[in-house]
């Protein structure tokens, strides 16, 4: 098995997500309720997702085209789901601290 440069990206993007959702359930201890805590759990479940994504990157050379694409897809769109529910939440939590 060669290792190409997509396979240290993978690798390294494997520990990043690893490291991310570390400290994720590590801050998920400190969040409160209502909204602010089911938004954290949504993201949560995101990153539970993606690393999981991540973690199977290596092995996409041995899947079928076919299944690649819908899963990178899936990827980016739940990339952007992410990504909404963040600035949405860092809105609120802008808008509380303006008063």
């Amino acid at each position: 098995m060669s290792f190409e440069p997509s396979t240290f990206i993978s690798l390294a993007a494997i520990v990043v997500m690893l490291v991310c959702l570390a400290q994720v359930l590590r801050l998920g201890k400190s969040v409160p309720g209502g909204i602010v805590g089911r938004t954290w759990k949504q993201l949560t479940g995101l990153v539970v997702l993606f690393t999981i994504g991540y973690l199977l990157t290596p092995f996409f050379p041995l899947l079928p085209q076919a299944i690649v694409n819908p899963l990178v897809s899936l990827i980016f769109l739940f990339g952007a789901v992410y990504v909404l529910i963040t600035v949405r939440l860092t809105h609120r939590v802008i808008s509380e601290l303006a008063g």
